[in-house]
């Protein structure tokens, strides 16, 4: 069994297929998280969730480039035969909107959210008013998540400092560790160590085979690691499907195993137990 903890069936790319792609992962015993980026993509994922007594899962939150820092307008995901009429850029975070949507029942975590600082402004005013509007975005939804006690699925892309720096604040403040884990980790071992001693665990995905983590893999411990798609992105290199697609967990699975010299069973039995643990609270 695998359990792919990042995939985004909930996107546009999957409205013709998407049905045929839930029900083969559940017969071959991969079970998943679609992950909103929106308000739309929250509901689209939890809609689907329901459909599935179990192995299907939703997080729902707003991701810090759906949010209008007035820099750029990106195209984002919308379901080619669904228009609710809403911008997918959201001008601040509704929190009761996804307060209320963070209750159903197959919801397991607020996410994802976070820093993204890859596309930034340019001027040193707006560069702090960029950074200013995501800090506080990412505050919110925490707050969001421990009222709810859910975990939080993070997202950063060059912004592991300021993440860190927020973070141990916000530990200090709630006096207690994070449940959750740091998608698509990019960062090296030093950070790995420090999101480790704040509660969170380490996940990868096809990121794996374009950046040098093997260091980094081989130095945290199986029982720290998540393994996910973020399909349809980060296509492994030998994934010969068109698009990513949850069956690529299988290789990522593969190559942890093959850093970590372990067993393909030791990883897929060991990342399902910590990803039952931590978003469902199982503990077997």
């Amino acid at each position: 069994m695998y359990f792919d903890t990042h995939a985004h069936l909930n996107f546009a790319t999957f409205v013709k297929d998407r049905d045929s792609v839930v029900k083969k992962c559940l017969q071959e015993k991969i079970w998943l998280i679609n992950v909103g980026t929106n308000f739309f993509t929250s509901q689209k994922a939890v809609e689907i969730a329901q459909k599935y007594d179990e192995g299907i899962y939703a997080a729902i939150g707003l991701h810090p480039i759906n949010l209008d820092t007035g820099l750029i307008k990106m195209k984002i995901d919308k379901d080619e035969d669904e228009d609710d009429g809403d911008s997918p850029f959201e001008q601040e975070f509704d929190y009761e909107r996804y307060k209320k949507l963070a209750q159903n029942k197959k919801v397991v975590a607020i996410g994802e959210i976070g820093l993204d600082y890859y596309w930034k402004p340019k001027t040193k005013k707006r560069l702090e008013d960029f950074k200013f509007k995501q800090r506080n975005l990412f505050l919110t939804e925490l707050r969001l998540a421990k009222e709810l006690d859910l975990p939080i699925i993070i997202h950063c892309r060059m912004a592991h400092e300021d993440l860190l720096r927020i973070l141990r604040k916000q530990y200090s403040i709630y006096d207690s560790k994070f449940k959750g884990v740091i998608h698509c980790f990019t960062g090296d071992w030093e950070q790995a160590k420090q999101y480790m001693e704040l509660g969170f665990l380490i996940g990868f995905n096809g990121i794996i085979f374009k950046l040098k983590l093997d260091d980094v893999i081989k130095k945290i411990s199986l029982n720290k690691i998540l393994i996910e798609t973020d399909c349809p992105y980060l296509s492994p290199p030998s994934y010969n499907q068109k698009q990513n697609d949850p069956f690529g967990v299988k290789i990522i699975a593969q190559e942890i195993a093959r850093i970590k010299k372990l067993s393909l069973e030791e990883v897929a039995v060991q990342t399902t137990k910590n990803a039952k643990k931590l978003f469902l609270s199982i503990n077997n």
